[in-house]
């Protein structure tokens, strides 16, 4: 997945969806143009397999007013958004779909589907979020958790927040990879519960509480990012200046990273939710065409990886 030209690093990714079956993914209320165009162009890539769920006729009318032909798209009728999300988590909790795809409704009122106690799809994880990136000025593809669900994730939270990150990674194709636990500093201050946690993830990795990957904090981003700036702070890491996973300390953090990234280091992200029965594809109205279609490769990737599992 490297690419030390700083292009390309999605389209290699992608090229590891092209040997595989498509996922059949249950899209919630796809009742505006770019959700719609989002779940259809990743259908035509080969990656899904979209069965709409949401108010027929509206679904219909957008489609015609877009220039899609449905064809043979599967469509599940539902009275609403909020109904649209119950009956797409219900396709899933029946097997008949192994991903769900957010389309024109709010993310919480598709993640409070998900978390329902009776009839969502909770497992014993926490559920978290990661951002896929292409970052021009780095040499690989760059995963930043968590950025949009856990807003002071717990020390507890953490460990499901990157193992959810490390599962993800692997199912992407990297062994073992290197996870970079972020804080303002890299020396461990009681008075920084960031540096805290970032010791004990550590040792909880040393001890086998999280597995399949190498963590090494706590790290400033430069320090995380940049391996001359980790020398010359007189670090020693085989993370630094090559992470794969940046675990940030809370959401605004996190949140604050990513977007920096995309606009002023024009960064492309593909968004994922982690932790429930299924991948999550959560796409924006704002993300390119390039973004949408990473987003769903990834989860595709994530959801063969399950199905290995299982197996």
């Amino acid at each position: 997945m490297s690419d030390p030209t700083g292009t390309g690093k999605y389209e290699k990714l992608l090229e590891r969806c092209k040997s595989l079956p498509a996922i059949p993914t249950a899209v919630a209320h796809p009742c505006e143009a770019s959700a719609l165009a989002g779940a259809i162009e990743a259908g035509e890539a080969g990656l899904i397999v979209p069965i709409l769920v949401g108010p027929q006729a509206k679904i219909r009318e957008v489609a015609k007013a877009g220039g899609h032909d449905l064809g043979t798209i599967e469509i599940v009728d539902a009275e609403h958004s909020h109904a649209s999300a119950s009956k797409a988590v219900a396709l899933v909790r029946e097997g008949r779909a192994e991903l769900l795809m957010k389309g024109s409704l709010h993310t919480d009122e598709l993640l409070s589907a998900v978390v329902a106690k009776e009839t969502g799809l909770r497992t014993g994880r926490r559920i978290s979020h990661v951002f896929i990136m292409d970052v021009p000025t780095y040499h690989k593809i760059l995963i930043v958790t968590d950025a949009a669900i856990s807003i002071a994730p717990s020390l507890e939270d953490k460990v499901d927040i990157v193992q959810n990150a490390i599962d993800l990674a692997r199912s992407l194709g990297l062994p073992k990879p290197k996870v970079a636990i972020l804080a303002a500093v890299e020396t461990v201050n009681s008075k920084m519960p960031a540096t805290l946690d970032a010791a004990a993830l550590c040792k909880m990795s040393e001890r086998g509480q999280i597995t399949g990957a190498l963590l090494d904090g706590p790290l400033a981003f430069d320090n995380a990012i940049n391996a001359e700036a980790a020398r010359t702070k007189g670090i020693r890491s085989e993370v630094a200046g090559d992470p794969d996973i940046l675990l940030a300390p809370d959401l605004e953090a996190g949140n604050i990273l990513a977007k920096l990234l995309s606009f002023l280091a024009k960064a492309d992200s593909a968004g994922v939710v982690l932790g429930a029965k299924v991948p999550i594809i959560l796409t924006s109205r704002a993300d390119s065409v390039r973004s949408r279609i990473a987003s769903c490769g990834v989860a595709m990737l994530a959801a063969h990886a399950r199905r290995t599992a299982g197996r």
